[in-house]
């Protein structure tokens, strides 16, 4: 009798230990389906399949919706060089946001409107400069400095949508600050 408890136990033993790896690798699976499932929305919303790109938007933890609004990234960051975005350069990014596939009343748009009254942290440029150079891999050449040329045309837009000698647009409108994020955000496409 004594051996078949010590049997029993025994079983017992082993059942509760692969009973707990077999927890484990179910957390662990899901987690790598997690991030294969996010991954994949960043790919559909960004056009990017290079793995890598998509990884660090996850590990960045963006939102999706983040993703999908990214184009609009660097209008806010050549808004926000001088720190303050001015009420020209906010009504120039809200008027230009649909054509850029941000729709007003959607979440998106809402989300660009916090962007512009709240500066956003460094990690929004970061995911930017990364969805850019997953963007040029996925380009031909022609095709890379097309999108280079309509973003840095729309980021001049915004520079250019207030500013001169003390805000009277006289003089050259677009500032050291600025022309230094315009500079920034051009070497994201080297």
């Amino acid at each position: 009798m004594d051996s078949q408890l010590l049997s029993k136990a025994t079983v017992s033993l082993e059942d509760a230990f692969f009973l707990a790896e077999d927890k484990v690798l179910i957390e662990k699976l899901r987690q790598m389906e997690k991030m294969k499932h996010t991954m994949d929305e960043y790919a559909k919303v960004s056009g990017i399949q290079n793995p890598q790109v998509l990884k660090k938007f996850v590990e960045l933890d963006l939102p999706v919706n983040v993703v999908a609004c990214i184009a609009v990234v660097p209008l806010v960051e050549v808004a926000w060089a001088d720190e303050v975005v001015d009420e020209e350069e906010k009504k120039m990014i809200l008027e230009n946001a649909p054509q850029l596939g941000i729709k007003k009343n959607s979440i998106e748009f809402e989300l660009l409107e916090r962007w512009l009254a709240h500066k956003p942290n460094g990690h929004l440029l970061t995911a930017w400069a990364n969805y850019i150079q997953g963007m040029c891999e996925e380009l031909k050449p022609e095709e890379k400095q097309e999108m280079q040329t309509e973003i840095l045309k729309h980021v001049h837009d915004v520079a250019n949508a207030s500013g001169g000698i003390l805000g009277t647009g006289i003089g050259n409108k677009i500032s050291k600050k600025e022309r230094a994020v315009i500079e920034n955000l051009q070497r994201a496409f080297e």
